[in-house]
């Protein structure tokens, strides 16, 4: 397997924030607890933890029920003294999106060496289970062997505002999943993994978790699903004082969110005096609050503050606290993130401070874009660059096209553009010299021809092309392989169909290859 880097700022739609924090962290330090790149940061988060050993009992307790009691991390974990190393996503179809993987096999690589380095280290897998919005959990994108996008879809009978992680699905697309994979070598075997795992008995939460188990079962994660009751009173005290305190935290929220804008940054969740900091789980739901006036209105009543504080272990976290809720109920020191996450914990820093007293250090997780062999010669036999390739499709084929165009008509092509450049500069000098209108006029009429020009040069590129069938293939190949519909590989498809091409041994390489000393974005050729 070959590897090489790209700098996030080469990637589409980075923003200012995660270049800053990945390259130029001085520049964002103050927005955060920690330096990521600095050991040092490391040894002072888990100098300031004080995990109590009642919480820790506690959480061992709680884990037992959704992990191997007889786990060595697990034991490990009920150690004093061994710290957390957390990642998480939501809990989408079929394992969700390919970085979802890499999440993890950051989080393994990270917890290796803080235990070679003397400070003992689990990671720890958090699943999203409380987000109540299925349409963004609940397809998958997978492809063939033609590396095209396929949406495969489940259906749910699920109630308004249910958080996803405890719905049945009614529909999983098994079969639609093994007609696309059986066009690869190991399409059977990875069909049948998933299938193993999304039995019709089992929740969203629990199918995505067991097939996480079953894909990783080697590198020793811990899996912790935050609507399991005894979870839920484990972090109750940390909600309560959320609830109760919600006036004094947001206001210094709000102050954040200004020196975040005044810096030229964005805000990643949005914030208003109104927003509340929990939602309440009543029933199968996850019923949506507002701040009014010291109390919480949800379209159907009034809470007062203290009647939510003596609900406490059926309140749920909204994106700013989440984290901070994670780090209350895990003896955390490090957070694995991808740059919208790490955005969070700009913002929430604030909460850090007022509710924990402590914040662990947060580092990106390794990214990734697969090649296969294929691909790679087509991108140096066109001589196609990084920069075409996100332009997407289209601008794949216009490039390609152009490399189709006979030599000696594009020989002919630059030396007209040539003489006609050379022809009308002469002219222009000339006629400035007679009358300077004429002569901006003239420069109007330069644009128009040399616009016309480069008119029939596409023209011809496509013509070439469309003689080209092979080309025009090989266009919608690259595209949909590494640029899918305008979006980065590993955010679009799940890894599905990478292991179904390779192999389960795909993931063994991918985490070889996760450097933790480097921010950048890996091409690995496969």
């Amino acid at each position: 397997m070959e590897a090489a880097c790209l700098r996030q700022p080469q990637l589409p739609h980075t923003s200012r924030l995660f270049e800053d924090f990945s390259y130029h962290f001085d520049r964002v330090a103050r927005f955060y607890g920690h330096h990521p790149h600095d050991p040092q940061g490391l040894r002072d988060a888990a100098a300031e933890l004080h995990y109590p050993d009642d919480r820790r009992a506690a959480l061992i307790q709680a884990l037992s029920h959704q992990n191997d009691p007889d786990s060595p991390a697990l034991r490990k974990l009920a150690e004093p003294g061994t710290v957390a190393v957390v990642t998480g996503q939501q809990v989408g179809l079929f394992s969700g999106p390919a970085y979802t993987i890499y999440k993890a096999l950051t989080a393994v690589r990270h917890a290796e060496r803080l235990t070679e380095a003397g400070i003992p280290a689990v990671p720890v897998f958090w699943l999203a289970t409380e987000d109540h919005d299925l349409a963004e959990v609940d397809h998958a994108w997978v492809c063939g062997a033609d590396h095209q996008p396929v949406m495969l879809r489940a259906s749910a009978a699920a109630a308004s505002q249910q958080p996803v992680g405890g719905i049945h699905l009614d529909n999983v697309p098994l079969d639609a999943l093994r007609s696309v994979l059986d066009t690869f070598p190991f399409g059977n075997e990875i069909a049948d993994i998933v299938a193993a795992a999304y039995t019709p008995d089992r929740t969203m939460g629990v199918a995505f978790r067991e097939l996480l188990k079953s894909l990783l079962a080697r590198f020793g994660l811990l899996y912790l699903d935050p609507l399991d009751e005894h979870i839920r009173r484990l972090g109750a005290p940390l909600l309560r004082e959320a609830v109760r305190n919600a006036h004094d935290i947001k206001t210094r929220l709000l102050e954040r969110n200004g020196e975040l804008r005044a810096s030229g940054y964005h805000t990643q969740v949005h914030l208003e005096p109104q927003t509340s900091l929990v939602f309440l789980l009543d029933g199968n739901r996850r019923i949506t609050l507002k701040s009014q006036n010291g109390d919480y209105l949800s379209k159907e009543r009034r809470y007062s503050s203290e009647e939510l504080a003596e609900r406490a272990d059926r309140l749920s976290p909204n994106a700013l606290l989440r984290p901070v809720m994670q780090d209350y109920l895990l003896p955390t020191v490090l957070y694995i993130g991808g740059p919208a996450e790490l955005a969070y914990f700009a913002q929430a820093q604030a909460l850090y401070r007022d509710l924990l007293g402590r914040m662990p250090v947060v580092a990106h997780r390794a990214g990734f874009t697969l090649l296969d062999a294929r691909a790679r010669k087509l991108m140096n036999r066109f001589e196609i660059g990084w920069p075409v390739i996100f332009e997407g499709e289209e601008g794949i084929h216009e490039h390609i096209a152009r490399r189709l165009v006979p030599p000696e008509l594009q020989d002919s092509q630059r030396s007209i553009a040539a003489d006609i450049e050379r022809g009308l500069q002469r002219y222009s000098r000339d006629l400035n010299a007679f009358d300077p209108t004429l002569a901006s006029a003239l420069a109007t009429s330069k644009r128009k021809i040399l616009y016309q020009l480069t008119k029939v040069e596409r023209k011809t590129a496509r013509e070439a092309m469309r003689r080209d069938a092979r080309a025009q293939s090989d266009a919608k190949f690259l595209a949909g392989l590494l640029y899918p519909n305008k979006h980065l590989q590993e955010r679009y498809y799940t890894i599905l169909p990478f292991l179904a091409k390779y192999g389960t041994s795909l993931i063994n390489s991918i985490y070889e290859h996760v450097n933790l000393d480097c921010p950048d974005h890996q091409v690995l050729v496969v």
